[in-house]
């Protein structure tokens, strides 16, 4: 994973406000949550949405579709491979620990919420809230914006800006195929996209702090051979 040597994957100017950002989207998980459990049918937000997104033509559904394979197995390993590939060539390890650990653990909670929550779209078998596919594109889209900002060491508010504004865009592009394709509520796609922005800031700052300590334990195991 690296030790004090690497790069941290969380710049220590953003961990106070990617920190509040995390909290604040942990919230609006559990409020939505809460308000949708065990419902199957749209709420008026989403109904408005959905009307104004719903009966796209062939071109747009074909690119909804593009999207939406994004988030599927194959094409979400392809896009991790990639993206740790990249990280591994930049000698960047922890950002490649946490596009594997960050993106894993968004779905994986994406997945746990489902089930605990209840919602569901079209019949009781397919559960909807929160939407995993948004999960997982955002939460990548806000690690490679993390790399991006370490790497040219951007400050607080250029490397905010950046984090914000490509979880937004991925976010909002697979939200908007989901909701398109029928597949999620409006609700859906904003609890997997701040879930995503809750987990990503803290295992950013837990690979740090692992890697930390494991270069620190390294280093003095290193001065205590040497005596």
């Amino acid at each position: 994973m690296g030790g004090r040597s690497a790069p941290a994957v969380l710049p220590p100017s953003l961990r106070v406000w990617l920190g509040l950002i995390a909290a604040l989207a942990a919230l609006v998980v559990v409020v939505l949550g809460v308000l949708y459990a065990d419902a199957g049918q749209p709420g008026r937000v989403d109904s408005r949405i959905w009307a104004a997104v719903e009966g796209v033509g062939p071109l747009w559904r074909r690119v909804a579709l593009a999207t939406d394979f994004l988030g599927e197995p194959v094409g979400a390993a392809t896009l991790v491979v990639a993206t740790v590939t990249g990280c591994l060539m930049l000698r960047r390890p922890r950002a490649a620990v946490l596009v594997v650990a960050g993106v894993g653990i968004s779905v994986v909670i994406a997945t746990l919420l489902k089930h605990l929550v209840g919602r569901t779209i079209h019949g009781d078998d397919n559960l909807s809230y929160p939407s995993g596919h948004t999960a997982f594109l955002t939460a990548l889209a806000f690690a490679v914006a993390l790399l991006v900002t370490g790497r040219f060491g951007l400050g607080r508010t250029a490397g905010t800006s950046l984090v914000l504004a490509a979880a937004l865009v991925a976010g909002a592009a697979m939200g908007w195929a989901q909701v398109a394709l029928g597949a999620h509520y409006a609700t859906d796609v904003l609890g997997g996209w701040c879930t995503a922005l809750a987990v990503i800031p803290a295992t950013a700052w837990l690979v740090d702090r692992t890697a930390d300590r494991l270069g620190d334990r390294t280093a003095d195991a290193g001065r205590r051979e040497r005596r």
